[in-house]
């Protein structure tokens, strides 16, 4: 077996992140939906209602304020804001009737995806290499969204 090589290694992960993230907006385009807005909708109906800070710490593949994210779906009616009835200096935002409509269309587009990662590395070999990612994402701020988002026991 040929050793392989940090630099590998790193280019190993990013093409299969595009890739991951290629197919998954294939999946989705039937519903007009990208793949971070995806992830919007996921983390919102899980965690729903967040703030727009709550929301970002949870989000893995966005960096950054996700309030453009948050802007696209209130005008598409997948999303609103609402007052927060504990803070009124915040807003809380939650998925509408049309967004919970959407999260089993996505979960179902997300699932094609998991199952070919099922497929391709036995359930140890998964375990591993997130163990390891979480390791080596601990000091970042993309580690703590994922911890926050997928806590390990």
């Amino acid at each position: 077996m040929v050793e392989a090589s940090a630099a590998e290694l790193r280019y190993a992960i990013l093409a299969a992140q595009r890739e991951g993230n290629r197919q998954l907006a294939l999946q989705l385009r039937p519903l007009d939906i990208t793949p971070s807005q995806a992830e919007v909708i996921t983390v919102l109906g899980e965690h729903g209602p967040l703030t727009l800070k709550g929301l970002g710490e949870l989000l893995v593949c966005e960096t950054g304020s996700p309030s453009r994210l948050v802007d696209s779906l209130v005008k598409r009616g997948i999303a609103h804001r609402a007052d927060n009835p504990m803070d009124r200096r915040e807003v809380l935002i939650q998925l509408t009737k049309e967004g919970r409509r959407l999260r089993p269309r996505i979960e179902q587009a997300e699932a094609a995806i998991h199952d070919a990662l099922d497929e391709a590395f036995a359930s140890d070999v998964r375990t591993e290499m997130v163990q390891r990612i979480h390791a080596f994402l601990s000091e970042s701020n993309s580690g703590a969204a994922l911890a926050r988002r997928f806590p390990r026991r």
